[in-house]
Protein backbone atom coordinates (compact mmCIF):
# COMPACT_ATOMS: atom_id res chain seq x y z
CA UNK A 1 0.00 0.00 0.00
CA UNK A 2 2.86 2.40 0.71
CA UNK A 3 5.37 1.33 -1.97
CA UNK A 4 4.09 4.00 -4.39
CA UNK A 5 1.94 7.10 -4.03
CA UNK A 6 -1.76 6.30 -3.72
CA UNK A 7 -4.93 8.15 -4.61
CA UNK A 8 -6.61 8.61 -1.24
CA UNK A 9 -10.21 9.73 -0.81
CA UNK A 10 -10.91 11.77 2.32
CA UNK A 11 -14.68 11.88 2.70
CA UNK A 12 -15.73 14.86 4.78
CA UNK A 13 -14.41 18.40 4.35
CA UNK A 14 -14.82 19.58 7.91
CA UNK A 15 -11.90 20.44 10.17
CA UNK A 16 -10.80 16.85 10.80
CA UNK A 17 -11.20 15.75 7.18
CA UNK A 18 -9.19 18.72 5.94
CA UNK A 19 -6.46 18.06 8.51
CA UNK A 20 -6.24 14.40 7.50
CA UNK A 21 -6.06 15.40 3.85
CA UNK A 22 -2.94 17.40 4.70
CA UNK A 23 -1.55 14.40 6.60
CA UNK A 24 -1.91 12.26 3.48
CA UNK A 25 -0.19 14.86 1.32
CA UNK A 26 2.81 14.91 3.66
CA UNK A 27 3.52 11.32 2.66
CA UNK A 28 3.29 12.26 -1.04
CA UNK A 29 -0.09 10.73 -1.84
CA UNK A 30 -2.69 12.21 -4.19
CA UNK A 31 -5.65 13.38 -2.14
CA UNK A 32 -9.26 13.87 -3.18
CA UNK A 33 -11.24 15.68 -0.48
CA UNK A 34 -15.03 15.37 -0.70
CA UNK A 35 -17.43 17.86 0.83
CA UNK A 36 -21.15 18.34 0.34
CA UNK A 37 -20.96 22.16 0.28
CA UNK A 38 -20.01 23.28 -3.24
CA UNK A 39 -19.05 26.78 -2.06
CA UNK A 40 -16.70 25.38 0.57
CA UNK A 41 -15.17 23.00 -1.99
CA UNK A 42 -14.55 25.90 -4.37
CA UNK A 43 -12.96 27.93 -1.59
CA UNK A 44 -10.60 25.09 -0.64
CA UNK A 45 -9.48 24.69 -4.26
CA UNK A 46 -9.05 28.42 -4.81
CA UNK A 47 -7.50 29.44 -1.49
CA UNK A 48 -5.87 26.19 -0.25
CA UNK A 49 -7.55 26.83 3.06
CA UNK A 50 -10.79 25.70 4.68
CA UNK A 51 -12.36 29.06 5.64
CA UNK A 52 -15.38 27.44 7.26
CA UNK A 53 -13.59 25.11 9.67
CA UNK A 54 -9.85 25.87 9.72
CA UNK A 55 -9.57 29.58 8.88
CA UNK A 56 -6.07 30.90 8.54
CA UNK A 57 -4.41 27.47 8.37
CA UNK A 58 -2.86 26.67 4.97
CA UNK A 59 -3.77 23.34 3.39
CA UNK A 60 -1.47 21.45 1.05
CA UNK A 61 -1.87 22.76 -2.49
CA UNK A 62 -1.93 19.17 -3.79
CA UNK A 63 -5.36 18.57 -2.20
CA UNK A 64 -8.14 18.48 -4.81
CA UNK A 65 -11.58 19.11 -3.32
CA UNK A 66 -14.80 17.90 -4.96
CA UNK A 67 -18.50 17.82 -4.17
CA UNK A 68 -19.06 14.73 -6.36
CA UNK A 69 -18.74 11.35 -4.69
CA UNK A 70 -18.41 9.80 -8.14
CA UNK A 71 -15.14 11.68 -8.48
CA UNK A 72 -13.60 9.40 -5.85
CA UNK A 73 -13.76 6.25 -7.99
CA UNK A 74 -9.99 6.17 -8.54
CA UNK A 75 -9.23 6.01 -4.81
CA UNK A 76 -7.24 3.05 -3.47
CA UNK A 77 -7.79 4.04 0.15
CA UNK A 78 -10.71 5.88 1.78
CA UNK A 79 -10.72 7.87 5.01
CA UNK A 80 -14.33 8.28 6.11
CA UNK A 81 -14.52 11.45 8.20
CA UNK A 82 -18.19 12.51 8.10
CA UNK A 83 -20.02 12.87 11.46
CA UNK A 84 -21.21 9.63 13.01
CA UNK A 85 -24.91 10.32 12.43
CA UNK A 86 -24.32 10.94 8.70
CA UNK A 87 -21.93 8.06 8.13
CA UNK A 88 -24.45 5.43 7.01
CA UNK A 89 -26.06 7.60 4.34
CA UNK A 90 -22.73 8.70 2.88
CA UNK A 91 -21.27 5.19 3.03
CA UNK A 92 -24.28 3.77 1.19
CA UNK A 93 -23.63 6.24 -1.62
CA UNK A 94 -19.94 5.34 -1.61
CA UNK A 95 -20.73 1.66 -2.02
CA UNK A 96 -21.36 2.22 -5.73
CA UNK A 97 -18.19 4.30 -6.11
CA UNK A 98 -15.37 2.57 -4.25
CA UNK A 99 -13.70 -0.58 -5.50
CA UNK A 100 -14.70 -3.75 -3.70
CA UNK A 101 -11.24 -4.18 -2.14
CA UNK A 102 -10.59 -0.54 -1.13
CA UNK A 103 -9.73 -0.28 2.60
CA UNK A 104 -11.86 2.16 4.59
CA UNK A 105 -10.50 3.93 7.67
CA UNK A 106 -13.22 5.15 10.02
CA UNK A 107 -12.24 8.48 11.56
CA UNK A 108 -15.57 9.59 13.08
CA UNK A 109 -16.18 9.01 16.79
CA UNK A 110 -19.67 8.14 17.90
CA UNK A 111 -22.51 5.65 18.05
CA UNK A 112 -25.37 5.67 15.56
CA UNK A 113 -28.30 7.09 17.54
CA UNK A 114 -31.03 5.20 15.69
CA UNK A 115 -29.50 1.72 15.87
CA UNK A 116 -26.95 2.09 18.72
CA UNK A 117 -24.34 0.56 16.41
CA UNK A 118 -20.64 1.39 16.29
CA UNK A 119 -19.14 2.91 13.16
CA UNK A 120 -17.49 -0.37 12.14
CA UNK A 121 -20.88 -2.08 12.37
CA UNK A 122 -22.51 0.63 10.28
CA UNK A 123 -19.71 0.53 7.69
CA UNK A 124 -19.84 -3.27 7.46
CA UNK A 125 -23.50 -2.98 6.48
CA UNK A 126 -23.19 0.01 4.16
CA UNK A 127 -19.84 -0.94 2.55
CA UNK A 128 -19.90 -4.75 2.64
CA UNK A 129 -16.65 -6.57 2.06
CA UNK A 130 -14.30 -3.60 2.40
CA UNK A 131 -11.36 -4.00 4.79
CA UNK A 132 -11.98 -1.75 7.81
CA UNK A 133 -9.78 0.08 10.29
CA UNK A 134 -10.39 2.67 13.00
CA UNK A 135 -8.30 5.80 13.54
CA UNK A 136 -8.71 7.33 16.98
CA UNK A 137 -6.76 9.18 19.64
CA UNK A 138 -6.06 12.64 21.09
CA UNK A 139 -6.35 14.87 18.03
CA UNK A 140 -7.39 18.46 17.60
CA UNK A 141 -7.74 19.11 13.89
CA UNK A 142 -6.11 22.54 13.88
CA UNK A 143 -2.92 21.20 15.46
CA UNK A 144 -2.77 18.28 13.03
CA UNK A 145 -3.31 20.63 10.09
CA UNK A 146 -0.45 22.83 11.30
CA UNK A 147 1.85 19.82 11.44
CA UNK A 148 2.25 19.78 15.22
CA UNK A 149 3.30 16.43 16.71
CA UNK A 150 0.36 14.04 17.10
CA UNK A 151 0.05 10.35 17.99
CA UNK A 152 -3.00 8.21 17.17
CA UNK A 153 -4.15 4.61 17.43
CA UNK A 154 -4.79 2.72 14.20
CA UNK A 155 -6.91 -0.31 15.04
CA UNK A 156 -7.98 -3.25 12.90
CA UNK A 157 -8.59 -6.97 13.25
CA UNK A 158 -6.39 -7.28 10.15
CA UNK A 159 -2.91 -6.63 11.51
CA UNK A 160 -1.32 -6.58 8.05
CA UNK A 161 -3.79 -3.90 6.92
CA UNK A 162 -3.12 -1.81 10.03
CA UNK A 163 0.63 -2.11 9.52
CA UNK A 164 0.32 -0.97 5.90
CA UNK A 165 -1.83 1.96 6.96
CA UNK A 166 0.74 3.03 9.54
CA UNK A 167 3.36 3.25 6.81
CA UNK A 168 0.95 4.98 4.42
CA UNK A 169 -0.19 7.68 6.86
CA UNK A 170 2.69 7.96 9.30
CA UNK A 171 5.23 10.77 9.31
CA UNK A 172 7.48 12.59 11.79
CA UNK A 173 4.57 14.74 12.95
CA UNK A 174 1.74 12.16 12.65
CA UNK A 175 2.57 8.93 14.44
CA UNK A 176 0.08 6.05 14.29
CA UNK A 177 0.39 3.18 16.79
CA UNK A 178 -0.93 -0.27 15.94
CA UNK A 179 -3.91 -1.75 17.79
CA UNK A 180 -5.90 -4.93 17.26
CA UNK A 181 -8.90 -3.66 19.26
CA UNK A 182 -11.13 -1.54 17.00
CA UNK A 183 -14.14 -2.20 19.26
CA UNK A 184 -12.38 -0.78 22.31
CA UNK A 185 -11.09 2.19 20.35
CA UNK A 186 -14.57 2.95 19.04
CA UNK A 187 -16.37 2.72 22.37
CA UNK A 188 -13.70 4.82 24.08
CA UNK A 189 -13.94 7.43 21.33
CA UNK A 190 -17.70 7.68 21.69
CA UNK A 191 -17.88 7.69 25.50
CA UNK A 192 -15.14 10.29 25.93
CA UNK A 193 -17.37 12.81 24.13
CA UNK A 194 -20.09 12.25 26.74
CA UNK A 195 -17.58 12.64 29.55
CA UNK A 196 -16.21 15.81 27.93
CA UNK A 197 -19.67 17.38 28.23
CA UNK A 198 -19.67 16.48 31.93
CA UNK A 199 -16.22 18.02 32.43
CA UNK A 200 -17.32 21.15 30.60
CA UNK A 201 -20.28 21.47 32.94
CA UNK A 202 -17.89 21.22 35.90
CA UNK A 203 -15.77 24.03 34.43
CA UNK A 204 -18.75 26.20 33.57
CA UNK A 205 -20.19 25.69 37.05
CA UNK A 206 -16.79 26.56 38.57
CA UNK A 207 -16.71 23.38 40.62
CA UNK A 208 -12.92 23.27 40.54
CA UNK A 209 -10.02 21.30 39.10
CA UNK A 210 -10.32 18.61 41.79
CA UNK A 211 -13.85 17.84 40.62
CA UNK A 212 -12.76 17.67 36.97
CA UNK A 213 -9.89 15.30 37.78
CA UNK A 214 -12.25 13.08 39.75
CA UNK A 215 -14.76 13.12 36.90
CA UNK A 216 -12.14 12.11 34.34
CA UNK A 217 -10.95 9.28 36.57
CA UNK A 218 -14.40 7.94 37.41
CA UNK A 219 -15.44 8.47 33.79
CA UNK A 220 -12.56 6.25 32.73
CA UNK A 221 -13.98 3.58 35.04
CA UNK A 222 -17.36 3.84 33.32
CA UNK A 223 -15.73 3.66 29.91
CA UNK A 224 -13.73 0.63 31.03
CA UNK A 225 -16.80 -1.23 32.26
CA UNK A 226 -18.49 -0.87 28.90
CA UNK A 227 -15.43 -1.69 26.79
CA UNK A 228 -14.66 -4.82 28.79
CA UNK A 229 -18.29 -5.92 28.82
CA UNK A 230 -18.37 -5.72 25.02
CA UNK A 231 -15.16 -7.73 24.71
CA UNK A 232 -12.65 -4.93 24.24
CA UNK A 233 -9.20 -4.85 25.83
CA UNK A 234 -8.00 -3.12 28.99
CA UNK A 235 -4.79 -2.07 27.20
CA UNK A 236 -6.83 0.07 24.81
CA UNK A 237 -8.20 2.06 27.72
CA UNK A 238 -4.71 2.95 28.92
CA UNK A 239 -3.58 3.95 25.43
CA UNK A 240 -4.07 6.78 22.96
CA UNK A 241 -7.66 5.86 22.05
CA UNK A 242 -8.62 5.65 25.73
CA UNK A 243 -6.88 7.73 28.36
CA UNK A 244 -5.08 9.88 25.80
CA UNK A 245 -8.22 10.99 23.97
CA UNK A 246 -10.21 11.31 27.20
CA UNK A 247 -7.64 13.58 28.81
CA UNK A 248 -7.40 15.89 25.80
CA UNK A 249 -11.13 16.19 25.17
CA UNK A 250 -11.97 16.79 28.82
CA UNK A 251 -9.49 19.61 29.40
CA UNK A 252 -9.49 21.93 26.39
CA UNK A 253 -11.95 24.44 24.96
CA UNK A 254 -10.99 23.33 21.44
CA UNK A 255 -13.27 20.35 22.13
CA UNK A 256 -16.82 21.03 20.90
CA UNK A 257 -18.25 18.68 23.51
CA UNK A 258 -16.32 20.30 26.34
CA UNK A 259 -17.28 23.81 25.19
CA UNK A 260 -20.92 22.75 24.93
CA UNK A 261 -20.72 21.52 28.52
CA UNK A 262 -19.12 24.79 29.66
CA UNK A 263 -22.06 26.72 28.17
CA UNK A 264 -24.51 24.45 29.98
CA UNK A 265 -22.63 24.89 33.24
CA UNK A 266 -22.78 28.66 32.90
CA UNK A 267 -26.54 28.50 32.63
CA UNK A 268 -27.27 28.31 28.90
CA UNK A 269 -30.07 26.01 27.82
CA UNK A 270 -29.34 23.08 25.54
CA UNK A 271 -30.60 24.86 22.41
CA UNK A 272 -28.56 27.99 23.15
CA UNK A 273 -25.42 25.98 23.90
CA UNK A 274 -25.80 24.02 20.66
CA UNK A 275 -26.31 27.22 18.67
CA UNK A 276 -22.84 28.47 19.62
CA UNK A 277 -21.06 25.24 18.60
CA UNK A 278 -18.98 25.13 15.40
CA UNK A 279 -19.89 21.63 14.30
CA UNK A 280 -21.67 18.56 15.62
CA UNK A 281 -21.72 17.96 19.38
CA UNK A 282 -21.46 14.19 19.02
CA UNK A 283 -21.59 13.50 22.75
CA UNK A 284 -25.23 14.50 22.85
CA UNK A 285 -26.14 11.63 20.51
CA UNK A 286 -23.68 9.20 22.05
CA UNK A 287 -25.03 9.74 25.58
CA UNK A 288 -28.37 8.07 24.90
CA UNK A 289 -26.87 5.38 22.67
CA UNK A 290 -24.18 4.59 25.25
CA UNK A 291 -26.77 4.07 27.96
CA UNK A 292 -28.85 1.79 25.72
CA UNK A 293 -25.77 -0.31 25.06
CA UNK A 294 -24.85 -0.32 28.74
CA UNK A 295 -28.34 -1.32 29.82
CA UNK A 296 -28.26 -4.37 27.58
CA UNK A 297 -25.01 -5.43 29.27
CA UNK A 298 -26.11 -4.44 32.79
CA UNK A 299 -23.27 -1.93 33.03
CA UNK A 300 -23.67 1.00 35.41
CA UNK A 301 -22.64 4.41 34.01
CA UNK A 302 -23.93 7.15 36.37
CA UNK A 303 -21.93 10.04 34.89
CA UNK A 304 -23.08 9.24 31.35
CA UNK A 305 -26.62 8.82 32.65
CA UNK A 306 -26.45 12.27 34.26
CA UNK A 307 -25.26 13.86 31.00
CA UNK A 308 -28.02 12.16 29.05
CA UNK A 309 -30.62 13.32 31.58
CA UNK A 310 -29.52 16.95 31.22
CA UNK A 311 -28.92 17.19 27.47
CA UNK A 312 -31.65 14.85 26.18
CA UNK A 313 -34.32 14.58 28.86
CA UNK A 314 -34.65 18.07 30.28
CA UNK A 315 -33.36 17.25 33.76
CA UNK A 316 -32.49 20.11 36.10
CA UNK A 317 -28.73 20.58 36.13
CA UNK A 318 -28.42 21.48 39.82
CA UNK A 319 -30.50 18.52 40.93
CA UNK A 320 -28.57 16.17 38.64
CA UNK A 321 -25.24 17.30 40.10
CA UNK A 322 -26.64 16.88 43.61
CA UNK A 323 -27.75 13.38 42.70
CA UNK A 324 -24.25 12.41 41.58
CA UNK A 325 -22.65 13.87 44.70
CA UNK A 326 -25.17 12.07 46.88
CA UNK A 327 -24.42 8.59 45.54
CA UNK A 328 -23.27 5.97 48.07
CA UNK A 329 -19.54 5.69 48.75
CA UNK A 330 -17.89 2.75 47.00
CA UNK A 331 -14.52 1.11 46.52
CA UNK A 332 -12.36 2.20 43.61
CA UNK A 333 -12.13 -0.15 40.64
CA UNK A 334 -13.74 -1.21 37.38
CA UNK A 335 -16.39 -3.24 39.21
CA UNK A 336 -17.13 -0.60 41.85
Amino acid sequence: MADAPLTIAVVGAGAWGSALASVCCRTDHRVLLWGRDAKLVAAINARHENPGYLPGIPLDEAIVATDRLAGLAAARLCLLVVPAQALRAVAEELDDVLGADVPVVLCAKGIEARTHKLMTEVAAEALPGRPLAVLSGPTFAAEVARGLPTAVALASHDRDLAARLVVTLGSRSFRPYLSDDPLGAEIAGAVKNVLAIACGIVAGRQLGDNARAALITRGLVEMSRLVLARGGKAETLMGLAGLGDLTLTCTATQSRNYSFGVALGRGDGVAAALATSRGVVEGRFSAAATLEMAAGLRVEMPICAAVDAVVNRGADLEQTIAGLLGRPFKAEGFSA
